[in-house]
């Protein structure tokens, strides 16, 4: 019988296979676009889309539930995609995508805690330093889901959630503006791969999947829903290969498989439990 809890599988899933491709649209950007532009032109598109859709105030909300829409816009909207779209221009998409599949397990760690040197730069720097980014986002996210989790039992409609959580992560982007040399060039948008790839960053990774990722969320918990996420690394190592003829990696192989089986291993353990949280 199809109810609430049910529904929030196949919304987790359509924003999984959605995001799963997005850092192929975010690698093409990124030959004409600075990290932070992308990150800017998205989501004010994404908050647009979703004021257009539902234009209603959103009433009744605390000081401290104002807070939590701060946090979660500066984790999830301003943090999680500004270092994810830095990596981006080190490192391959696929690495990236298997990199922030270790979100599930710092989300899992969060809820347990919450709810209840100078010279020549080699290449292991660089490798340092994209798995840094790649992992802090994937901590950042792993933040934003649990925020996500509290602003779920406020009652209040998601697109509403979202739309506000979208104001505070480009509130947040202002500054980072200006800290990395942001430039309007609206006039890069007459090419129409850059034109129909932000528009899928926009419309469909952010104002919709961003919808239907709290939805799932708010049904099914945060440690459940971000199981999912372990999906990410196939589908852009994938599409990776497919798209951007990107060669494929013993590591990226190596880090499919694992996403896979943890994947499995988790719905397993879920099932066996029998508890979302």
């Amino acid at each position: 019988m199809w109810n609430r809890r049910t529904a929030g599988h196949p919304a987790a899933l359509l924003t999984i296979i959605i995001w799963g491709t997005t850092f192929i649209s975010t690698k093409v950007l990124l030959t004409d676009f600075r990290p932070v532009e992308i990150l800017f032109f998205r989501f004010v598109m994404g908050f647009a889309a979703l004021f257009l859709v539902c234009p209603h105030r959103m009433k009744g909300v605390g000081r401290r539930q104002e807070l939590t829409f701060v946090l979660a816009g500066l984790c999830g909207i301003c943090l999680y995609y500004l270092l994810e779209n830095i990596a981006l221009t080190y490192t391959m998409a696929s690495n990236v995508g298997v990199i922030i599949s270790v979100a599930p397990f710092f989300t899992a760690i969060l809820s347990r805690l919450f709810l209840k040197s100078e010279g020549k730069l080699r290449a292991n720097f660089f490798i340092g330093f994209v798995v840094a980014m790649a992992v802090l986002a994937a901590f950042v996210w792993a933040c934003y889901s649990i925020l996500t989790r509290k602003i779920s039992s406020f009652g209040c409609p998601v697109i509403l959630t979202t739309r506000r959580t979208f104001f505070y992560g480009i509130l947040f982007m202002v500054p980072a503006l200006f800290l990395f040399d942001f430039k309007m060039g609206l006039e890069r948008f007459t090419d129409m791969t850059h034109l129909l790839n932000i528009l899928y960053l926009g419309l469909g990774a952010s104002a919709l999947c961003f919808v239907t990722w709290n939805l799932a969320v708010k049904v099914l918990g945060a440690v459940k829903t971000s199981v999912y996420i372990y999906m990410v690394s196939v589908i852009t190592v994938v599409t990776s290969v497919l798209v951007l003829k990107e060669p494929v990696m013993w590591g990226s192989i190596i880090g499919t498989v694992l996403a896979v089986a943890g994947l499995f291993l988790s719905e397993y353990s879920g099932k066996g439990s029998g508890n979302s949280e």
